[in-house]
């Protein structure tokens, strides 16, 4: 009879026989029970209020999550509850509003992200996307946080993000054509040149930079109207052009003293290929294949490698090879390209996406095949080993596979399948590296 339960599931306090007929009797009842409701109340607030770090604030949250979805007890011992009846209806109204106030605010299944832009500085609140999530945040302008957010200096993000440093799979699906060549051109028993392949990695890297900011500086009319691309940096208003042309300036330095390695042959062949670098972001323009000038461009590395090894280049081997880039290429981006179908039109810009249309898997399986094809050529004309047909056959799997399960319709599927190919890199290269080396 002396013990008194607030409502809440976690808390009971005890108290004497005394101070319960005290709280009882005479004008003490009602500034006791306001004092108690409003304790409960404000340590309930307070624990909601703390403050989040990328480190803690998710168990935190997750915690409180998990008690405010478990039934709220709401039994009491003392007499409160029969003096008061309306207390354990107001509290059980309070706290379910509570609960959905918070899923309206963080999302069902508790699922944080960071606006891009946002200071690294600021309380960061991470969980795992659902995947419907993810979709929307993609499409809406809304990008999760990357490590560019959360450690580069505010200055430096706009360059890194011009450069896509970000999204490595642009450097990936450019430099693998350059180590597939690097590669073929071992001595029979060999592995490849650790030194071309450092020497290529940051070319890549740097070409690919390059490449995005002339991208962004020619489309910026264009990105501002298409969603997934309205937050660049150029275009969001994050850098200006000038601030650009200047960021361009210095990769194509970097660049180019990396191509002053190489022997002669190879600097007059990689510096040609700037022609295409420069011209292909015009390409959606005019014609429904940009893709295709893609391919020619981010491919010229397969040709590059060799010569670079070599000091000259070797048709039968590096012509098939050239060419297998350029139709996987094909099938890379045109599943890359059918996430801004939609947006394209409204803008009137062109891609092998509108292009195909419906028939787009057919196509894809046509262009999937030939680059198939090529490179069985290729290292038949290098006289590679068996592992390396043996690799062809795991990269066709994981080709079909992309084309065979591609939502087209879905553009954070799209997205998916187009970062795979980082692995249909990796496969080939696997192969050529043990065809030469058992040869």
């Amino acid at each position: 009879t002396g013990e008194v339960s607030l409502p809440t599931r976690r808390a009971r306090c005890s108290f004497s026989p005394v101070l319960s007929s005290s709280l009882l009797t005479g004008n003490n009842l009602l500034p006791k029970m306001a004092f108690f409701g409003l304790f409960r109340v404000s340590r309930r607030l307070l624990r909601s209020s703390v403050s989040a770090t990328p480190s803690s604030s998710f168990a935190v949250l997750q915690s409180q999550h998990k008690s405010l979805s478990n039934p709220v007890n709401t039994h009491c011992t003392n007499p409160f509850t029969k003096c008061y009846p309306s207390w354990n209806y107001n509290y059980q109204v309070w706290s379910k509003g509570r609960e959905l106030q918070q899923e309206k605010f963080l999302g069902v299944g508790w699922n944080y992200r960071l606006v891009s832009g946002m200071s690294s500085s600021s309380s960061v609140m991470e969980g795992k996307p659902k995947k419907d999530d993810k979709e929307k945040s993609d499409v809406g302008g809304v990008k999760e946080a990357s490590w560019i957010d959360l450690y580069l200096p505010q200055d430096a993000r706009g360059y890194a993000k011009l450069a896509r440093l970000d999204k490595p799979i642009g450097t990936w699906l450019l430099a693998w054509p350059c180590m597939w060549s690097i590669a073929l051109a071992a001595d029979p028993g060999s592995l490849p040149s650790f030194k071309y392949m450092a020497l290529f990695g940051c070319g890549a890297l740097l070409l690919r930079g390059a490449g995005c900011t002339i991208n962004d500086l020619l489309d910026q009319d264009i990105d501002t109207k298409v969603d997934r691309t309205r937050l660049r940096p150029i275009a969001s208003g994050l850098l200006t052009p000038f601030q650009g042309i200047q960021f361009l300036g210095i990769q194509l330095l970097l660049g180019l003293g990396i191509l002053l390695q190489l022997n002669n042959y190879s600097r007059v062949l990689g510096a040609s290929s700037l022609l295409l670098v420069f011209s292909y972001p015009l390409m959606k323009r005019f014609t429904f294949w940009p893709q295709a000038f893609l391919g020619l461009t981010i491919n010229w590395g397969a040709l590059l490698g060799w010569t670079a090894v070599k000091g000259s280049i070797e048709p039968a081997v590096v012509l098939p090879l050239y060419l297998s880039g350029v139709c996987w290429t094909l099938v890379y981006d045109t599943i890359y390209a059918h996430q801004d179908k939609e947006d394209d039109i409204k803008v009137g810009v062109k891609s092998t996406a509108l292009r195909f249309g419906d028939n787009t898997k057919l196509w894809l399986t046509g262009f999937g095949t030939a680059s198939m094809g090529f490179l069985a050529l290729s290292g038949l004309s290098a006289d590679l080993g068996w592992q390396y047909y043996a690799s062809l056959a795991a990269a066709s799997g994981q080709l079909g596979w992309q084309i065979g399960t591609a939502d087209l319709s879905s553009g954070a599927d799209c997205s998916r399948k187009f970062v795979s190919n980082k692995w249909f890199g990796a496969i080939v290269f696997s192969g050529v590296v043990l065809g030469r080396s058992f040869q």
